[in-house]
């Protein structure tokens, strides 16, 4: 499915919209410098994430997928499968499930939860996530398929 265009404001318009990582990178991350080492970023994230074998779900929200021309990071959130444990990922993985470690090692804010702690559901857990402070509500990208 094609990631719609960005609105008048600069961003997609308001929903989950799937893509898959290739995709993602082909309409975030070539554009200039930044967005080629943010969307570098979010590779090694998403890498990451799957050599943990328990990757549920893993959304993109924030900057990165919207038109601003420099975004300074990627904002991420994922769900676990329930025998997901973070004592026991890779080495390379590790920093990820630690809120400033992945910070300061993938240049992202990460969040996750677990699938049993995903209340309302999976996708009930997803929506949660376009909630903005103002309660309005942002659009996110779920990365889906070859990633």
């Amino acid at each position: 499915m094609a990631i719609p265009e960005f609105n008048e404001d600069g961003d997609l318009p308001v929903g989950i919209h799937p893509a898959t990582l290739a995709d993602v990178l082909a309409r975030f991350g070539r554009a200039n410098r930044a967005r080629v080492i943010v969307g570098r970023r979010l590779q090694r994230i998403v890498a990451a994430a799957l050599s943990t074998g328990r990757l549920r779900r893993l959304v993109v929200f924030g900057s990165f997928v919207t038109a601003k021309e420099e975004p300074n990071d990627v904002d991420v959130f994922m769900i676990m499968d329930d025998e997901f444990d973070a004592a026991n990922v890779p080495e390379t993985a590790w920093p990820l499930f630690r809120h400033a470690e992945a910070d300061r090692e993938f240049g992202a804010s990460v969040f996750w939860i677990s699938a049993s702690g995903a209340l309302g559901g999976e996708q009930s857990a997803l929506e949660d996530w376009q909630v903005k402070r103002d309660r309005g509500r942002r659009d996110i990208v779920e990365i889906t398929g070859d990633s």
